[in-house]
């Protein structure tokens, strides 16, 4: 009875003082008046199933005469943790994101301690994120490229790769694809893309259609392009890959090998640079249209991915900075 009568007398105190209180505040003042009329706290916190620690904090809080005591408050702390970066600094790392829009605060962070910024990974990311929240840095809308599947092909020349075949060093296996690139409704090219799994050196270049002539073509981009010799390519069983292509990697003892049908993880490396080169330079570079300039583009943006932009799976090096590093030791 004294639970009803402590719950009626605080509805009719909300109702004369008019106070709208929350849901978890009204169930607060419940245990108030309970109490008020047991004056026994273990009583209150075994009838109301709560901790002795709870009922205390709460009525320590509580004023009868101002029940939004009983509301829950901010645990939000009172002293705000201040930027530690200045306006300048924040702008460099605004140019930066806006010059790279697909580059995180890794990337972004590794690029400012060249220039012998002091700067932690967290800080970028701070600041990101500050320049995120005042509007002044939009995420770059995502855009899909799609590719395409193809059935495996009776080849002449290119094998399964074996297990025993050792891959160490670059040049030992690099991997080819191809990209459908749909820049503009009603336009389609084809990029050929290829990364040395080693050092991950990629070599690009674009064309109107992919042909076992045109994939003959970008091979000799390739072994041009390649700053080491290469031992061995893997492609799908795609028909560019085959006839001209195929007979000319005979022609130049590379081993070429083909992947089984459905098995684009085997081709992981390459297949993480096609995503790569669309989110970073096909989603937020207004390319041309025309292949000749396309390609300029492209070799312009080979350079920056080889030569300046940091890999996380390299520690952060560029391939160019990765190919170095392993050739010192043997100049030794």
């Amino acid at each position: 009875m004294q639970v009803h009568s402590g719950k009626a007398r605080g509805s009719s105190r909300l109702a004369r003082t008019g106070v709208e209180l929350s849901r978890e505040a009204r169930v607060r003042l419940a245990w108030m008046d309970f109490y008020r009329e047991s004056h026994n706290a273990a009583r209150t916190c075994r009838h109301f199933g709560i901790s002795r620690q709870t009922f205390y904090r709460w009525q320590r809080r509580y004023d009868a005469f101002d029940l939004s005591t009983l509301e829950s408050r901010s645990h939000r702390p009172h002293r705000q943790r201040q930027p530690t970066w200045t306006f300048p600094f924040q702008e460099k790392v605004l140019t930066l994101r806006l010059q790279f829009p697909r580059w995180g605060k890794d990337k972004l962070a590794v690029l400012l301690r060249r220039q012998r910024l002091p700067v932690s990974t967290s800080m970028v990311g701070r600041i990101l994120t500050q320049l995120k929240r005042q509007g002044r840095l939009v995420e770059p809308p995502r855009s899909g490229v799609p590719g395409s599947r193809r059935a495996l092909r009776p080849r002449p020349y290119a094998v399964r790769k074996p297990k025993q075949y050792a891959v160490s060093r670059p040049g030992d296996l690099v991997e080819v694809d191809t990209l459908d690139v749909r820049p503009v409704p009603g336009v389609i090219f084809k990029q050929f893309t290829a990364r040395d799994v080693i050092s991950r050196w990629d070599v690009i270049q674009a064309h109107t259609r992919a042909t076992a002539q045109t994939a003959a073509q970008f091979l000799d981009t390739l072994q041009h392009r390649m700053p080491f010799p290469i031992r061995a390519l893997q492609v799908d069983g795609g028909s560019e890959f085959a006839a001209e292509f195929e007979l000319a990697c005979q022609q130049r003892h590379l081993h070429l090998f083909v992947l089984p049908p459905r098995s684009p993880k085997l081709n992981g490396a390459v297949e993480r640079a096609n995503r790569t080169h669309t989110e970073e330079f096909y989603q937020v570079t207004p390319c041309s249209l025309e292949m000749k300039k396309l390609n300029r583009e492209l070799r312009h943006w080979e350079k920056i991915y080889n030569t300046f932009r940091p890999h996380q799976a390299l520690g952060y090096l560029t391939p160019q900075q990765f190919l170095r590093q392993i050739e010192s030791p043997r100049k030794e």
